[in-house]
């Protein structure tokens, strides 16, 4: 039996304009996580399971591509291995889909973690990214790369894509409520609408990555310099940047309002948008304040998480 875990994810700035070479700063999520478990089974395929999404599929059954499927087979040939036969592979998760919490790369990262388990073989960190972010463009077409980068390393990241990997150094934990609008959202969707808008109107939406840049890269400063309770202000522009890319909605609006008279320091929209989640900065002592006027006002589930 081989075991592997990972983190969910949640990008604290710099969504959509890190697919067009803006830099962005994600961090993991340690209280949602996937897990996988691989036994060993008398059959001679491969058996998946995943239970809380009714999902149970023989490997040669899944049709191409699939993204289990894909990570299963890229992980084997980078293993070096011709065949994997008689395991079942168990997949849990409570991170919600479609939400902007990383699901699919976590397991994703899960699984290639437990393979090499499995056939007692390593993998450098890079090479599971390199392998993960393979299966985000079965999810979501063109992605950044940051979902996988964070999930991997488990760490604060500052990301921007096809360049070197950055730890981002937090000088000064600080508390952020993540509150779920209850409404699955589509990645794919959202990152294809924002590229046809963006070759509609190259120089608007130009400028509206270049301005997300420049909060981004000032977030950075602030986190880093330890000053993490000036963040607030800058979400509720990057927030407004992003309302006027058309990605928010209605509810993430109304949770990210609630959020701020509620008393927290700014709050924003978080991922694809259009659905999924919001984030709220908040002093550590207001949290559990935040999270129930986030729930009071709709939200299906809120999760307060120190970043560090």
């Amino acid at each position: 039996m081989s075991k592997a875990s990972a983190p969910g994810k949640i990008i604290l700035f710099g969504e959509h304009a890190v697919v067009y070479g803006q830099p962005a700063l994600a961090v993991p999520v340690t209280q949602v996580r996937a897990d996988v478990q691989i036994d060993n089974n008398s059959d001679a395929g491969i058996r998946i399971n995943a239970p809380g999404i009714e999902f149970s599929e023989n490997f040669k059954s899944l049709a191409s591509p699939h993204p289990l499927a894909a990570t299963i087979k890229n992980t084997l040939s980078v293993l070096e291995v011709d065949s994997l036969s008689g395991v079942t592979i168990h997949i849990r998760s409570n991170i919600p889909i479609a939400s902007g919490l990383g699901s699919g790369a976590a397991v994703s990262i899960a699984l290639i973690h437990a393979l090499a388990k499995h056939l007692k073989k390593k993998l450098t960190l890079e090479q599971v990214n390199t392998l993960a972010y393979e299966t985000e463009k079965i999810y979501h077409g063109t992605p950044s790369g940051i979902d996988n980068t964070v999930v991997t390393y488990a760490a604060p990241v500052y990301f921007i894509k096809s360049q070197p990997i950055e730890i981002l150094k937090v000088n000064k934990p600080f508390t952020i409520v993540i509150g779920d609008t209850g409404y699955p959202a589509s990645t794919l969707e959202s990152v294809s609408d924002v590229r046809v808008q963006h070759r509609k109107n190259p120089e608007r939406y130009g400028t509206l990555f270049s301005m997300i840049g420049g909060i981004t890269n000032t977030a950075r400063r602030l986190i880093e310099n330890g000053s993490s309770e000036s963040l607030g202000p800058l979400m509720d522009e990057n927030h407004k940047l992003l309302q006027h890319m058309t990605v928010s909605s209605v509810e993430l609006d109304d949770l990210v309002d609630t959020a701020r008279k509620a008393g927290a320091l700014g709050a924003k929209m978080s991922g694809g948008g259009r659905g999924g989640n919001m984030i709220a900065l908040v002093q550590p002592e207001k949290a559990e304040q935040v999270a129930q006027a986030l729930k009071e006002a709709g939200a299906t589930k809120t999760i307060v998480t120190r970043v560090e």
